[in-house]
C-alpha cells in the first residue's frame, strides 16, 4: 500500500490519523492471520463498516467460520463485546433487557436490567434462526442507538456495531429478515468456500496447534476518530453523481429505467444505498492510502451495498438470474470513463 505524497486533510491531526490507519491496517491483517486464512475482501469490507460506523450482515453456509471471523475482528478492537445466539425461542427482552421487581430497603421497585445489546460490538449469530418479532428488536438499537423499555429510553454505548451472521434463506429452519431491518445493514457480505490450498492450510493448522490470542490494536476513541476522518474524505461531485445514478438504475418503473431492469427487478435500492455507497467508498479510499474517493471505490462496493436491497422479479428467478449477475450487468451498463 502506498501512502500519497500529499494528503488532502483538514489539519495535522488528520494526517496523523491517516498514517495511523495505514499502519493499523497492516498490524490488523497480521493479527487476524493468526485465526483467519484468506477472506481478504471480506475482512476489508468488515473494516469499512466499522470505520464508517455502520452495521454488517455476513451470509454464508454453516462451517465457513463466520462466527470466528466476527469474533476475531472484535478481539482486535479494545471494545466491549457481546454475542447473542439467535434461536427460535429467543424473545425481544432477551436482547434488549427487561425490568425486574427488586426489594430496596423494604420498598419494592422496578429496576431495568440491560440485555446483551448493551455493548460496543454485538455478534448477532445466525440472526435468521429467530422469528421476525425478535429480529425487529434490533431495529431501534441499530438505527437510533437506544433501547426503549417501559416508556424509558436507554442510550447504547458508543461506538456501537451490529455484526450479524446468517445462513442462506433457502436452508431449513430460517426466517427471512424483514426488508426494513435488512436496509439497516450497510453491507451484505458473502463468505464462500476457500480455495483448496487455503482450506488445506486451515485443516492442518486447526488440527495441529492452538490458535494464538489476538492482541487488541484500537480502542473506542480511535474508532470514533477514524469515523470522523472518513466523513471528511473529499469526493468529487462527478464521482458522487455516479454512485447516485448507479443506485437509481436499480429502480423499475422510472422514466430512465432500462427495459431489462423493469423485467428483472421488482424493487430497487433506496436513498440509503447511495449514502452507504459513498460513505463506504470514503472508508475504502482511506484503507487503500488514497486521499479522495475514486470511481473504483464506488464500483468495488456496489455488490455488498446492493445485493440485499434488490428484489428480483419472479420472471428473473424463473430464468435463473441471480442478484449478483444483475449487479454485474448494472456495472457493465454504467461505465465510469
Amino acid at each position: 500500500m502506498n501512502t500519497p505524497t500529499s494528503v488532502e486533510t483538514n489539519s495535522e491531526s488528520d494526517a496523523e490519523l491517516f498514517d495511523q490507519i495505514q499502519k493499523g491496517r497492516a498490524l490488523l491483517e497480521r493479527e487476524l492471520e493468526k485465526t483467519i486464512v484468506g477472506q481478504k475482501q471480506v475482512i476489508e469490507q468488515l473494516l469499512i463498516c466499522l470505520f464508517s460506523g455502520n452495521h454488517c450482515l455476513i451470509t454464508g453456509a454453516p462451517g465457513l467460520a463466520k462466527t470466528l471471523l466476527v469474533r476475531s475482528v472484535a478481539q482486535a478492537f479494545h471494545l466491549d463485546f457481546s454475542r447473542i445466539q439467535f434461536t427460535p425461542d429467543l424473545m425481544p427482552a432477551d436482547i434488549t433487557g427487561t425490568e425486574i421487581l427488586t426489594d430496596n430497603d423494604g420498598r419494592r421497585e422496578l429496576r431495568f436490567v440491560p440485555g446483551p445489546v448493551f455493548a460496543n460490538v454485538i455478534l448477532a449469530d445466525e440472526i435468521n434462526r429467530t422469528p421476525p418479532k425478535t429480529q425487529s428488536a434490533l431495529l431501534e438499537a441499530m438505527q437510533e442507538h437506544q433501547v426503549t423499555a417501559a416508556g424509558k429510553r436507554y442510550p447504547l454505548p458508543k461506538p456501537f456495531f451490529v455484526l450479524a451472521t446468517q445462513n442462506p434463506i433457502e436452508m431449513e429452519g430460517t426466517y427471512p429478515l424483514p426488508e426494513a431491518q435488512l436496509d439497516r445493514f450497510m453491507f451484505n457480505v458473502l463468505i464462500d468456500y476457500l480455495p483448496f490450498e487455503d482450506e488445506l492450510k486451515v485443516v492442518l493448522d486447526t488440527t495441529s496447534r492452538t490458535a494464538e490470542p489476538i492482541e487488541p490494536l484500537f480502542d473506542g476513541k480511535d474508532i470514533s476518530q477514524f469515523q470522523g476522518l472518513v466523513r471528511r474524505v473529499p469526493i468529487a461531485k462527478e464521482v458522487a453523481s455516479y454512485a447516485v445514478k448507479l443506485v437509481a438504475a436499480t429502480r423499475p418503473g422510472q422514466s430512465e429505467t432500462k427495459d431489462w431492469v423493469n423485467h428483472a427487478i421488482t424493487w430497487g435500492a433506496g436513498l440509503r444505498a447511495a449514502q452507504m455507497l459513498v460513505l463506504g467508498a470514503k472508508a475504502r479510499a482511506l484503507l487503500h492510502g488514497k486521499a479522495n474517493v475514486r470511481y473504483e471505490d464506488i464500483r468495488s462496493l456496489a455488490a455488498p451495498v446492493l445485493r440485499h436491497r434488490i428484489l428480483l422479479s419472479y420472471k428473473a428467478e424463473a430464468e435463473g438470474l441471480s442478484v449478483e449477475s444483475v449487479i454485474q450487468r448494472l456495472l457493465d451498463d454504467s461505465p465510469c470513463d
